[in-house]
Parts: C-alpha cells; structure tokens; sequence
C-alpha cells in the first residue's frame, strides 16, 4: 500500500523559513519516491480546526515515507523551519477497496 504524509499547518510565523525548507527538501522527498498530491491551495474549513496550509505527499508505499521523514537529509531541512512552523504530520497507509 502507499504511504501518505499529510501535514496541516497552524502556524507559519516566518514565511522565509518555510520557502527555504520547501526548496531544500523537496528534492530529498522525491528522492525517496514522494509525489506532491497538495501544496496549499484554495480551500474551506467546514468543520473543526482551521489549518491555514496542507500539504500531503504520496510515496510508493509506508516504510518509504517513513525513511524519508527521518533521513539525515530531511531533518536537517525540517530544521530551516522547525523553530518557527506549528504542524501537524502524520505518516499514514493507505487502503483499497478493490
């Protein structure tokens, strides 16, 4: 099965830091496989919390984002970011129902 990460950010309190981890680990995650499904974007809170920035990846399968989110290379790219972004990332698998 693939596997997902699936980022909701409530808080980017300096954009500059953010562009400079986007820059910096998107190579790496698709080093790894990973495919970009959203990146911000149009949206609409309808229920619950509102995050003001999603982003979900897709790799090939679970152990692939999982090695990806803690490799060397992605933690020292988190690390741009890591002081001045609230998140939420979650590691999912996902299903079929075929």
């Amino acid at each position: 099965m693939k596997g997902y990460w699936i980022a909701l950010y409530k808080e980017i309190n300096n954009i500059d830091n953010l562009k400079k981890y986007g820059a910096t680990v998107t190579p790496v995650i698709k080093n790894f496989g990973g495919k970009p499904l959203v990146r911000g974007g149009k949206y609409k809170s309808l229920e619950g919390d509102d995050f003001p920035r999603t982003v979900v990846w897709e790799f090939p399968n679970y152990e692939k984002a999982l090695e990806c989110h803690n490799s060397k290379e992605y933690q020292e790219g988190w690390a741009l970011a890591k002081e001045t972004t609230i998140r939420s990332l979650q590691i999912v698998e996902g299903f079929s129902t075929e």
